[in-house]
């Protein structure tokens, strides 16, 4: 990257460390009246996050998901066309969207510029083996080690560098929120999605791992999520491909998986990924948890008073397909109270489901308020609007 690029970015990862350290003080009349004068589309829209690749008719369903295809590397008029109908609130990238250094500042600038508020940009940076820049052959970024690694030093210090370290180049590269850390506690070890992701299976370690992970991340001006709650480590079989539980009782899940998430909260974490997964000795269901009103605003909202954004997993995986269409699953997440729905699998489907309940009154638009000022702070909070 050149010495111009570099030296913008730079400033503007400034820019973004002074407005985390001014959060308290953003005006909430701001928000209200940006909401305001959004169309009812406009404000569905803030609520999906999507690839880029969703904005191209070349691309079917299926396609959109298989990593091995070349997928959207540039904005085209087209793409502009299709999002002036079904906007976005934000984009999730993934490494068939990366080609080289250049090409990847010119996409996030542009896909930024699709909106007067910009969409959110977003990325898998995990470290270790789940790195969509880091491992990409193109790049000579810093490679962190898997947060198992890393947990088994119980040094925090070395889960802040990771955090900083990654925020520092994806901040660089414009990307305005990291899906990590992972606050999984890995008790299960026939775990087959978790695994070295985690920072291991001690729950007060993890926390730590997860808030020094959190504060180099924010010292970086990069967003944080932690991922993926009410914790998938003590399951044994995949989201990706279908149905996976947990059979703790809410009691036995704040012993162990929600200790991490609490230390998420408290320090401060933008946003909470919900994961796919049922816990039927909690909600008395076998429904994922991403659709449950019992784990999201009764457990998560309620009980543990968090208020940032949820953002579900990716509504693309098995353990939805196979049980909802995009339309159902869309609608189901925002009955259960996440705010952002992430990567659907048909989106023009589930953006069009989405409008159509709040016009029928099966939502209401000020259920889809809620959510939108949700996503417009923390826009206002990243200096994007």
């Amino acid at each position: 990257m050149n010495h111009h690029i570099k030296t913008a970015c730079c400033l503007l990862s400034a820019v973004c460390v002074m407005l985390f350290s001014v959060w308290p003080a953003l005006g909430e009349e701001d928000i209200q009246k940006e909401i305001s004068q959004m169309t009812l589309r406009e404000k569905i829209g803030q609520l999906f996050f999507v690839r880029p690749d969703a904005l191209e008719g070349r691309f079917s369903a299926a396609e959109l998901e298989d990593n091995g295809i070349l997928g959207t590397v540039e904005v085209t008029e087209d793409m502009q066309a299709f999002y002036s109908q079904y906007p976005c609130g934000g984009f999730c990238l993934f490494a068939k969207n990366i080609v080289d250094e250049d090409q990847l500042f010119h996409l996030t600038r542009d896909l930024h510029g699709l909106n007067s508020v910009p969409p959110l940009l977003c990325i898998d940076e995990e470290g270790g083996r789940i790195a969509r820049i880091a491992n990409h052959k193109a790049f000579s970024v810093p490679k962190f080690p898997t947060m198992e690694e890393i947990g088994r030093t119980g040094n925090p210090q070395n889960a802040y560098d990771a955090g900083a370290g990654i925020g520092r180049y994806l901040r660089e590269y414009g990307l305005d929120i990291d899906f990590a850390p992972v606050a999984d506690v890995n008790t299960n070890p026939r775990n087959t999605v978790i695994g070295s992701r985690s920072f291991g299976t001690v729950p007060a370690q993890a926390a730590e791992m997860v808030k020094a992970y959190l504060a180099g991340l924010h010292i970086a001006g990069v967003a944080g999520c932690v991922k993926h709650f009410p914790g998938h480590g003590d399951t044994s079989t995949d989201t990706h491909t279908g149905y996976a539980e947990t059979m703790k009782t809410w009691d036995e899940l704040l012993q162990c998986e929600m200790i991490p998430f609490i230390a998420g909260i408290e320090a401060g974490t933008e946003l909470i990924m919900t994961a796919h997964i049922a816990a039927p000795n909690v909600t008395g269901t076998k429904e994922p948890a991403t659709v449950s009103p019992v784990i999201l605003t009764e457990k998560l909202r309620g009980e543990l008073g968090y208020d940032g954004l949820i953002v579900t997993d990716a509504l693309s995986m098995g353990a939805i397909t196979k049980e909802y269409n995009s339309a159902q699953a869309c609608i189901l997440c925002l009955k259960a109270g996440a705010d952002a729905l992430l990567l659907p699998y048909r989106y023009r489907e589930a953006f069009d489901a989405v409008l159509k309940a709040v016009e029928e009154g099966v939502l209401t638009e000020e259920r889809i308020d809620e959510s939108v000022a949700r996503v417009l702070r923390l826009k206002k909070k990243l200096g994007l609007i």
